[in-house]
């Protein structure tokens, strides 16, 4: 395996459309970092410039300690998992596992090897005399991966590989493929637009928006210390919650507005300084719908609806013009317009400031 780099990666296209602006980032030998973002912020360009299926319009990308700028796809030693797995029809899963080592034209013994090595490792031996049509979504998926791994790449890129499946095979696949990883040590570059599959698979996740890098981190630092809005309304399900705010000293402590109301917060001792030197500006708050609690002594606001989710339920509520999605265990009895009152957490209030950067949290 190998490490992958990408340092000051630009890729602009000759319509003048920029994918991928100064664009950092190094995936360690067996990591598996996931790159996530909306639809259209160069997720896909970043993985088709690892594969040399695009070329960078400046920046440096290496594979292991070789410049891979100039290196022809097929010598790049990487192999790619597509979403709607590109699996040929008319072969045998056999057939195609077999199929990129008859390329390499590699002795006959050696290609049963690795075959049966990597079937016994996504136990999918019983399968291999079936045609793609004769398997399950979940099965073809492994077909697709182990195309990749009889290669053994030095960096195993996947496109969004579990997009065509349902919501059960989709968790199910995603065990597997960290099952997989954790087995072969495989270096992983892993692209999708679901911050659920970003948040349970990444070692690291790498969160990009419009062309840009925004953040990279290990799935907990990223949710409880979002480097600004953007990050912070886009990971978690329910994402954060924002609201537009001011800070007003009182009693030696600070507050901020939220629905004509006062609220009191209390910054880490490290930003505080900076804090109280944004007093009266305009800021952005946020808070994760955990950090928010139904009670009589919270800010007022009416019940929006509710999602009932069993176990627990997401109550959303207005406080003045503000939204905001409260999580609360079980299934409470709130019918729509009812008065409740929204408590915070001081301590678990984050800050922006007008640039969308964050001041603490």
């Amino acid at each position: 395996m190998a490490r992958v780099t990408l340092e000051q990666v630009e890729k602009v296209y000759a319509d003048g459309t920029r994918a991928l602006t100064d664009c950092t980032l190094a995936v360690e030998d067996a990591e598996l970092v996931v790159v996530v973002g909306p639809s259209g912020c160069g997720k896909s360009t970043l993985l088709r410039l690892v594969a040399g299926l695009e070329e960078p319009t400046r920046g440096t990308l290496r594979i292991g300690d070789v410049v891979a700028n100039a290196v022809a796809p097929q010598r790049r030693n990487v192999a790619m998992v597509f979403q709607d797995y590109a699996l040929y029809p008319h072969l045998s899963a056999r057939r195609n596992l077999e199929f990129p080592l008859r390329m390499r034209r590699l002795a006959r013994d050696e290609v049963r090897r690795r075959v049966e090595q990597v079937a016994a490792l996504l136990d999918i031996g019983p399968l291999l005399e079936r045609l793609p049509r004769q398997l399950s979504g979940g099965q073809r998926q492994r077909v697709a991966m182990g195309r990749a791994l009889v290669r053994e790449p030095a960096a195993f890129l996947l496109d969004e590989p579990l997009s065509n499946l349902d919501a059960r095979l989709r968790a199910q696949v995603r065990a597997e493929i960290l099952e997989i990883q954790r087995r072969t040590r495989t270096t992983m570059l892993y692209v999708t637009h679901d911050q659920v599959e970003a948040m349970t698979l990444g070692d690291r996740i790498a969160v990009l928006d419009r062309g840009r890098l925004q953040q990279v981190a290990p799935p907990r630092a990223l949710y409880d210390h979002p480097a600004n809005a953007f990050v912070a309304g886009f990971i978690g399900n329910p994402p954060m919650n924002l609201f537009a705010t001011r800070l007003v000293p009182r009693d030696g402590g600070l507050v901020l507005t939220l629905g004509g109301a006062a609220v009191e917060i209390a910054p880490p001792a490290a930003a505080a300084e900076r804090v109280r030197g944004l007093v009266g500006a305009p800021l952005t708050a946020g808070v994760r719908p955990e950090a928010l609690r139904l009670g009589a002594d919270g800010v007022p606001a009416a019940v929006a609806h509710v999602e009932c989710l069993g176990h627990e339920s997401l109550v959303h509520v207005r406080a003045g013009d503000v939204a905001l999605v409260v999580r609360v265990p079980g299934m409470p009895a709130l019918a729509r317009g009812a008065p409740v009152g929204v408590a915070i957490d001081p301590a678990r209030v984050h800050l922006f400031d007008a640039d969308g950067r964050a001041l603490s949290g």
